[in-house]
C-alpha cells in the first residue's frame, strides 16, 4: 500500500531541502519513544524536525494500518457513508486521508492534536484534499472533547501514549460524540491488543455494536501468548528507506483495531486470524468465529466455491 498521490506530493514538497542526517536522528528518537511507549508528558512530535521525520518514516505505515482497518469496517457496514469526521490525536491528518479514500462521502473533518508542528504540517497537506478540514489544538490529558458530533470518530495510534484511566475516559468521550461509527487503531503488539480489549469491554458495556474485527460480542477467545493482530505491507519511498536506514523497499506494519457502531450489526462472517496456509488442494485457516470460538479450518478443493474464496482470502479478511 502507498500514500494517496496528492498526499505523497505534499509530503515530498515539505521535505525538500531538509538535511537527511536531521531526519535520521529525529526518526531514531521517535522510534525509541514509540517502542518504549514513553509516558513522560512530553510531545513525541514537539518540533518541526520531529514532525518531518514522522511523516517520512511513520506516516506511510500508520496510513496503511488505518486504511486497512477502515476497509474491513466498510465491508461489514455497506450502508455507512459518513459525511463528517472527528479525528482525535490526528497527527498530520492520517485518518482523514484514509477515511476519505475509503468513503468519498466525507466532506468535513475536525482534527485535534496537541503538537503545533504536526498541526501546521497537516494543515498544509489537507489543502490538497477534498475535505474541508478544521485544525484545533487539543491536549488529550487536560482538555475535554469539543461539543460537536460526527458520523465517524477515529483514534489512531493514540492510546499507547496514555495511562489506562485516561484511555477509558477518552473512549467514553469519543463514544458520546459519534452518530455513526467509532474506529480505534493501535500497534499490533500484545500490549496494543490488551488496550483494544479494554476498549471493547467498555464499549460493549455502553451498548455499542462491535462491527470489526470481532464477529461476536463474547470474550476474546485468544489466550496469551497468542494475541489478535493483523498486518499490511507498506511500500517505502527512497527517502523513507534512507531516513530509517533500511535496505528493502517495503515493510510490514502490524496493527490491531476495533470498529463500534450505534447501529446493530447483522453479520455472521468469521475473521481470518493468521496468514492462510495453502498446500496442494488445501487451504488452512485460523478463524475467529461468530459463536465466540477460535478454530482451525481446513478447506479442500472438493468444497468448490468455498475453496476458491479461501484461496483468494488474506490475513484479516472476513470470510
Amino acid at each position: 500500500m502507498e500514500l494517496p498521490a496528492r498526499l505523497r506530493q505534499a509530503v515530498d514538497a515539505a521535505l525538500a531541502g531538509v538535511p537527511l542526517a536531521d531526519l535520521q536522528r529525529a526518526s531514531e528518537r521517535l522510534t525509541q519513544r514509540y517502542r518504549g511507549e514513553v509516558l513522560d508528558g512530553q510531545l513525541h512530535l514537539g518540533d518541526e524536525v520531529a514532525a518531518l521525520a514522522y511523516v517520512t518514516a511513520r506516516l506511510p505505515a500508520t496510513y496503511a494500518a488505518v486504511r486497512a482497518a477502515l476497509e474491513h469496517t466498510a465491508e461489514l457496514a455497506p450502508d455507512f457513508h459518513p459525511s463528517s469526521l472527528m479525528d482525535i490525536g490526528s497527527g498530520p491528518g492520517t485518518a482523514m486521508w484514509a477515511s476519505v479514500d475509503c468513503w468519498p462521502s466525507l466532506h468535513e473533518a475536525l482534527l485535534l492534536d496537541a503538537s503545533p508542528s504536526i498541526r501546521a504540517l497537516g494543515s498544509r497537506f489537507s489543502e490538497a484534499s477534498s475535505v474541508s478540514a478544521q485544525w484545533r489544538a487539543f491536549d488529550i490529558v487536560r482538555d475535554a472533547l469539543p461539543e460537536a458530533n460526527a458520523d465517524l470518530v477515529t483514534l489512531a495510534y493514540v492510546l499507547d501514549e496514555l495511562t489506562p484511566a485516561i484511555q477509558l475516559a477518552l473512549i467514553d468521550q469519543a463514544w458520546a460524540r459519534i452518530t455513526g461509527m467509532l474506529v480505534v487503531v493501535e500497534p499490533g503488539t500484545p500490549a496494543g491488543w490488551k488496550r483494544i480489549l479494554a476498549v471493547r469491554d467498555r464499549l460493549i458495556e455502553a451498548g455499542a455494536a462491535i462491527i470489526a474485527p470481532c464477529p461476536h460480542h463474547a470474550p476474546c477467545p485468544l489466550v496469551e501468548p497468542d494475541w489478535c493482530h493483523f498486518s499490511r505491507r507498506v511500500a517505502r519511498s527512497t527517502m523513507h528507506r534512507m531516513t530509517k536506514r533500511g535496505a528493502v523497499p517495503w515493510e510490514d506494519e502490524k496493527y490491531i483495531y476495533l470498529a463500534a457502531s450505534r447501529s446493530a450489526a447483522d453479520y455472521r462472517q468469521a475473521r481470518i486470524l493468521l496468514p492462510p496456509r495453502e498446500s496442494s488442494g488445501k487451504v488452512g485457516l485460523k478463524l475467529c468465529c461468530a459463536d465466540g470460538a477460535a478454530r482451525e479450518r481446513l478447506i479442500t478443493r472438493r468444497e468448490g466455491e468455498t475453496y476458491k474464496r479461501a484461496r483468494r482470502a488474506e490475513w484479516g479478511d472476513a470470510i
